[in-house]
């Protein structure tokens, strides 16, 4: 499958392997994600905090507060940093587990924040193409607004984190760079990215916590 994301738009140095992504779990039944709410993400890095606003976009918010309650991020890699530019992230490292949710397109919501330093967004290759992955704005990107990319979120905690995880693996090779090739992670999993991009940074697990 071809990247998702149709603009220019992969995390640091860590030369351990990292722990494999625990179990999922069950989502529990009928639970309405918070109108406000946090997910913290225990990186390789060091802790990185998202809280994700439902009156920004319902729709996008909800499906990352059930992918968290899975563990679908869990043990992901930070695959596309591109410097002042876009850290991305959200195919999962088992092939079956992504086969599963890669293609479980969720329709648009409407631009209502701005794709500005730290906030949160779907990547997508098309109208109502939004699955699993998600980028984090390293600058302000306010051209991708009118191209209906739907802030959902914004780094509160750990920015610095984010922009010092590993960047030199580059582009990825649709877009002439040497840096991961997401069909590949779709295909192989995370034993082709430690195989070839083993200083990728990685989320260790990612968890919801309420709004303070």
């Amino acid at each position: 499958m071809k990247a998702v994301l149709i603009f220019a738009l992969t995390l640091a140095a860590c030369s351990n392997t990292p722990e494999p992504p625990k179990k999922q779990a069950a989502a529990p039944a009928n639970e309405p994600p918070p109108e406000v709410f946090r997910v913290k993400l225990d990186t390789s890095k060091g802790p990185v905090t998202l809280e994700l606003h439902r009156a920004w976009a319902p729709k996008g918010v909800d499906h990352i507060y059930m992918l968290t309650k899975l563990g679908y991020y869990d043990g992901d890699r930070f695959f596309r940093c591109i410097r002042n530019f876009i850290v991305q992230f959200g195919i999962n490292g088992d092939p079956k587990t992504n086969q599963l949710w890669s293609t479980a397109f969720i329709s648009d919501d409407p631009v209502k924040e701005s794709n500005t330093r730290g906030f949160l967004t779907y990547a997508k290759d098309g109208p109502s193409r939004r699955s699993t992955q998600l980028f984090i704005n390293l600058r302000d990107n306010k051209s991708l607004d009118k191209q209906g990319f739907a802030p959902i979120g914004k780094v509160v905690e750990g920015m610095d984190v984010v922009e010092s995880f590993y960047n030199s693996y580059g582009e990825m090779p649709s877009r002439g760079g040497q840096g991961p090739d997401p069909g590949l992670i779709e295909t192989q999993g995370n034993d082709y990215l430690a195989n070839h991009f083993p200083r990728l940074d990685y989320i260790r697990k990612a968890t919801i916590a309420p709004n303070p």
